[in-house]
């Protein structure tokens, strides 16, 4: 892999960013994780990334929010997201993909699909 692709990790949770962090840096990524959308959306003004990780259930604007926020900036609409949530019931997937995620995955993760899907939307 020439070029370094840098995943932002939204996730309040210090096990889950532990073990994404952990997935994604053996398969050659760069990772941040921040604790909070709030967090997310201040290191996407400074930072790149090519794809961003984001829970849905986070304390303060969820996952949703940010993303429809994410969605609504020019600069930085078009990276690829993928929701990450253990809440996937009838309805509520409906929801999270109408906020503008790419992709959803329920936790527990998946990691080969995980993965699957991040080479994907990276090399479309």
């Amino acid at each position: 892999m020439s070029i370094a692709h840098t995943i932002l990790v939204v996730e309040d949770n210090p096990d889950n960013q532990q073990l994404v962090t952990w997935i994604l840096e053996d398969e050659g990524y760069t990772v941040v994780c921040a604790d909070t959308a709030e967090d997310g959306l201040k290191l996407l003004e400074s930072h790149n990334f090519t794809l961003i990780l984001m829970d849905i259930s986070l304390p303060g604007m969820d996952g949703k929010q940010a993303t429809q926020q994410i969605r609504n900036t020019p600069a930085i609409a078009s990276i690829p997201i993928i929701a990450l949530t253990a809440h996937a019931v009838q309805g509520e997937r409906e929801s999270i993909m109408a906020s503008g995620v790419d992709e959803l995955l329920t936790k527990p993760l998946d990691e080969v699909a995980l993965i699957q899907r991040i080479k994907e939307m990276i090399n479309r």
